[in-house]
């Protein structure tokens, strides 16, 4: 049951990002900012950890997961640190997520040449 729900939740996102693509003139960068944006802010409120225990990795694939691992780092380490925290757990969750970014980036950059 947890493939099937996991299937519905990113199906649920893309089709979401589809829809918004297709009737509106938002490009895919403020889409993408967009989900971010909604995944911290379910994540304040505790129903992103709820749809992660309902669609398990599903829940975490989509970018809407991003913004709810910047928000839950940020918060967990603010409990444990206190107001600084809010600024240094951000990463904490995120560091590998970006550093692969990053280094896969820089690596495909010499495989692939950009059009003129």
């Amino acid at each position: 049951m947890i493939y099937l729900n996991s299937f519905l939740f990113c199906g649920f996102v893309c089709m979401l990002a589809e829809l918004v693509l297709s009737n509106t003139k938002l490009t895919p960068g403020h889409i993408t900012s967009m989900f971010v944006v909604i995944g911290a802010f379910l994540d304040i409120f505790n129903i992103y950890d709820k749809i992660i225990l309902w669609a398990g990795a599903g829940a975490l694939v989509p970018i809407t997961s991003f913004g709810h691992l910047l928000v839950h780092g940020a918060l967990t380490t603010a409990n444990d640190i206190g107001i600084m925290g809010l600024m240094t757990g951000m990463f904490n969750l995120t560091a590998s997520g970006i550093t692969a970014a990053i280094v896969f980036s820089f690596l495909l950059s010499f495989i692939f040449k950009p059009k003129d």
